[in-house]
C-alpha cells in the first residue's frame, strides 16, 4: 500500500517535469528543420540528417507531452528545480544527435560534450576542421548556443529570483514588477525579452554580413556573439577574417550580450536611465574599460603594437573573456604574464545577471564590495551604524548570505573539478584552466592543449564528462544543481 502511494506521489511529481521537457524537445526538433532546409537547398550529401533527427526528437517529445498531460499543473519549487536542471541535460542529449550520426562519426562522448558546450554557451569544442564543416552543422552549432543563451536569459529573470539562487532574489521585484501595466505577467515579459534578443541578433547578422561575412558565417557568428557562446565557423575563430571592422562589430555584440536584457528592454521603451544608473552595469563597463586599457597599454609598451592595434585586440579579448564568449583573434598567451593573469581573473567575473554571459556575475562582486566596505567602517568606528547598499537599496542579510554561500560553493566546485581532472591524467595547467573555463562557461583555457589555439579533442573521455558536468553546474548558478543532491530536498 505504501509502495503504491509512493509511486503515485512520484508520478504526480514527475508528470509536469516530463510534460515541459517534452515541449522543449518538440521545439528543439522543429528548429532542426532550419539546417535541414539548408541541406536541401544546398544539395548536401547528407540531405536527411537533420530531417531524421527532427523526426526522432518530435516523436519522443510528443510522446512525453501526450502521456503526461493534465488539466492543470501547480508547480512546486522542487519541480521548478527539477525542470530547470533536466532541460539543460535533455537538450544536449537530443542536440548531440546530428553530430553523432553525421559523416563526422563523433563518439557519443564527443557529441554530448559539443552539445553541452553549445547549450551552456561555454564555447569549448572537440571539433577541428571547422572551415570545411558542412554549413548545416555550422549553423546547428550556432543555433544550440543561441537557444541556450535565450533560455538562460529568460530563466535568470523568471526563475532564479524565485528560487533565491546565489543572491538573485535581489532582482525579484525587477523580474515581475516593471512598474507598467504592459507587462503584468511573466509570460509577457519573456516574450518581450525574446524580441529584444532577436532584434540584437538580427542587427549583428546584418552588420557582419555587410562587413564581408557569408550568410552562414554571419548567421552563426551573430547567434553565438549575442548568446556570448563563442562557437565559430573557423578553427582560427574570428581571427580567420582578419578584419578590424568585424572585430569591432563582434566586440560590440559581446558587450551587449553581457548587459541585463530587462534593462535593455526598459531602455528601448524610453527609460534609458534605468540602464545607466544600475550599479552592476556601471561596474561592468568599469571592469571592461580597466581591462582594455591595462592590457592595451601593456601591448603598446611590451608588444610593439601601435595604439589602434593594441586597443583593437585588447578590447576584443577582454570582452570575449569577461562575458564568457571565448572568441579569439590571436593567441593571447603570447602577450606576457600580466595580460594572462588579468584575463584569468576576468574569466571568473562574467557579465551582468539577466544577460547571456557567464561567470560569477558582476552584481555579486558589487555586493561583496559593499559588505566589505561596511565591515571596514565598523572596524574604524566600532559604535557606528552602517548599512550596505545595492542600487540605493539596503542589502538584507538573506541576500548577503546567499552570495557568500554561492561563492563558497563555486570555489569548492572549481577546486574539486581541478583535482578530479588531475586524477584522470591532465597536467596542472590544463586541469586548472579547463576547470575554470568549464565552471565559468568561457571556452578556451590555457596551455598548448586547451588554449585559444587548441581544442578539447585530445582529452580523455572521463575528463570530457567531468567538464560537461562543470559546464552544467556553472551555467545554472551552481546551487540550482547542488540542491538536487541534498537528501532533505527529496525527503519532503
Amino acid at each position: 500500500m505504501y509502495a503504491v502511494m509512493g509511486a503515485r506521489r512520484a508520478s504526480s511529481f514527475l508528470r509536469p517535469v516530463l510534460f515541459i521537457n517534452g515541449i522543449i524537445v518538440v521545439v528543439l526538433g522543429l528548429t532542426m528543420l532550419i539546417p535541414a532546409a539548408m541541406d536541401g537547398l544546398s544539395g548536401s550529401h547528407e540531405p536527411w540528417l537533420f530531417v531524421d533527427c527532427a523526426g526522432i526528437s518530435i516523436f519522443i517529445g510528443c510522446a512525453f507531452v501526450l502521456t503526461n498531460m493534465s488539466a492543470s499543473f501547480e508547480l512546486s519549487k522542487r519541480q521548478i528545480y527539477m525542470i530547470t536542471v533536466s532541460i539543460w541535460i535533455v537538450v544536449p542529449l537530443f542536440g548531440a544527435m546530428p553530430f553523432e550520426i553525421s559523416h563526422l562519426h563523433m563518439s557519443f562522448t564527443d557529441a554530448f560534450f559539443e552539445a553541452m558546450s553549445g547549450v551552456t554557451t561555454t564555447g569549448s569544442t572537440v571539433m577541428t576542421g571547422l572551415d570545411h564543416l558542412p554549413a548545416s552543422l555550422q549553423l546547428w552549432r550556432g543555433i544550440l548556443q543561441w537557444l541556450g543563451g535565450l533560455g538562460i536569459m529568460v530563466v535568470s529573470f523568471s526563475i532564479m529570483p524565485i528560487l533565491h539562487v546565489g543572491g538573485m532574489q535581489i532582482f525579484q521585484s525587477e523580474a515581475f514588477d516593471l512598474g507598467e501595466k504592459a507587462f503584468p505577467r511573466m509570460a509577457a515579459t519573456s516574450v518581450w525579452l525574446t524580441l529584444v534578443y532577436v532584434i540584437l541578433t538580427a542587427s549583428c547578422f546584418g552588420a557582419l554580413y555587410a562587413a564581408g561575412m557569408t550568410g552562414t558565417e554571419a548567421a552563426t557568428h551573430a547567434m553565438t556573439t549575442i548568446a556570448t557562446g563563442g562557437f565559430s565557423t573557423s578553427d582560427q575563430s574570428v581571427g580567420h577574417f582578419d578584419s578590424a571592422l568585424i572585430d569591432a562589430i563582434v566586440t560590440a555584440g559581446m558587450v551587449f550580450g553581457g548587459l541585463p536584457f530587462m534593462l535593455l528592454l526598459m531602455s528601448a521603451r524610453g527609460r534609458p536611465r534605468k540602464l545607466l544608473q544600475d550599479d552592476q552595469v556601471r561596474w561592468y563597463f568599469g571592469l571592461l574599460l580597466f581591462g582594455t586599457f591595462v592590457i592595451g597599454g601593456w601591448l603598446v609598451m611590451h608588444g610593439g603594437l601601435g595604439f589602434g592595434a593594441a586597443l583593437r585586440y585588447s578590447s576584443f579579448t577582454v570582452a570575449s573573456i569577461m562575458t564568457g564568449t571565448g572568441f579569439a583573434t590571436t593567441d593571447y598567451q603570447l602577450w606576457g604574464w600580466v595580460p594572462v593573469i588579468l584575463l584569468f581573473f576576468l574569466t571568473f567575473v562574467g557579465g551582468c545577471t539577466g544577460s547571456t554571459s557567464c561567470g560569477i556575475k558582476v552584481f555579486r562582486f558589487r555586493i561583496i564590495a559593499a559588505i566589505v566596505n561596511v565591515e571596514l567602517k565598523k572596524i574604524i568606528h566600532p559604535h557606528g551604524v552602517f548599512t550596505a547598499y545595492y542600487n540605493d537599496r539596503p542589502i538584507n542579510h538573506e541576500v548577503a548570505t546567499s552570495v557568500l554561500n554561492f561563492l563558497t560553493a563555486f570555489i569548492f566546485i572549481f577546486a574539486a573539478l581541478t583535482a578530479a581532472l588531475g586524477i584522470v591524467g591532465l597536467d596542472f595547467t590544463t586541469a586548472f584552466s579547463s576547470a575554470a573555463t568549464a565552471v565559468a562557461n568561457v571556452g578556451p583555457g590555457l596551455g598548448k592543449i586547451v588554449g585559444p589555439a587548441g581544442t578539447f579533442h585530445d582529452l580523455p573521455d572521463s575528463a570530457k564528462w567531468l567538464l560537461a558536468g562543470g559546464m552544467l553546474i556553472g551555467r545554472l548558478e551552481v546551487m540550482t544543481v547542488l540542491v538536487l543532491f541534498s537528501a532533505r530536498f527529496w525527503r519532503s
